[in-house]
């Protein structure tokens, strides 16, 4: 992808996100019917929607690309993936809480190259492509960047369990809310959005899919941070369901010491 190329795709990527999310506030705190699949993991009318539209405009627009969704499943062909989680936090998308996002990326030969975290009901909006990151809402635009925070003492946490997560889990991530300066439970996509912004320090979490984290990778690296499993492997789409964000290398390193503990 040359440089023109790599252009439209990040234009096409944030045109992708203002249609997604129309559809999301159309149906954002109004009567939803909520269903539960297989994994006990609720869904609704705007998942399906949302993820049905923006395959339908990729396959417009990119034919030959592949798709990957949450809710339709992988369709991967040639060297360009699309990946889409349509509603990330639909517990509370469902419970009107307008914490969440549209999470859309694109993947080079398996290799995340474009990321965008979109929360519509906030109009904030951060898209990022390794090597830049930038925030947009509806009052500014600017190039995120991740907090100077460097002593885990220090450090504004983030963190996320399913609620079937083994209790070893809980205990490892109790054992980091104890060395960090601040944790709060989780707020899904937004909080990475923070921490490339540098609000928060560290956001670690367990049980997400690869559509959860893939788009994150290039917003995170773009801003400066780090994002790896919690053994400090990159990820991919079989790295499993750990993810560790960090604003910089000696938080990430402390975060998986205390995680291995």
């Amino acid at each position: 992808m040359n440089t023109v190329e790599h252009e439209q795709a990040l234009g096409f990527a944030q045109y992708l996100a203002d249609v997604g999310g129309k559809i999301a506030c159309r149906y954002f705190r109004s009567a939803l019917e909520i269903s539960c699949k297989p994994d006990r993991s609720p869904v609704t009318a705007a998942d399906f929607e949302v993820e049905r539209t923006l395959r339908q405009l990729i396959h417009r627009r990119y034919p030959h690309h592949g798709i990957i969704g949450e809710e339709y499943g992988s369709m991967r062909s040639g060297d360009y993936t699309w990946v889409i989680d349509p509603i990330d936090g639909t517990d509370g998308f469902a419970m009107a809480n307008p914490l969440f996002g549209i999470l859309i990326g694109l993947l080079f030969q398996n290799e995340p190259i474009i990321g965008l975290i979109d929360l519509p009901a906030l109009k904030e909006r951060w898209i990022g492509d390794r090597k830049f990151t930038e925030f947009i809402s509806s009052a500014q635009v600017h190039v995120a960047n991740a907090s100077s925070c460097h002593v885990i003492e220090e450090a504004k946490l983030y963190f996320a369990t399913p609620y079937h997560a083994p209790h070893t889990e809980a205990l490892l991530i109790g054992n980091l809310c104890q060395r960090v300066a601040v944790a709060r439970q989780g707020c899904d996509c937004y909080s990475y959005g923070l921490l490339a912004s540098g609000y928060c320090d560290l956001v670690v979490e367990s049980g997400l899919e690869p559509y959860d984290y893939l788009p994150l990778i290039p917003v995170i690296t773009g801003a400066g941070g780090w994002i790896t499993d919690w053994k400090g492997r990159p990820l991919g789409l079989d790295s499993g369901d750990r993810v560790i964000a960090a604003a910089n290398k000696p938080l990430l390193d402390a975060a998986i010491n205390a995680l291995a503990t």
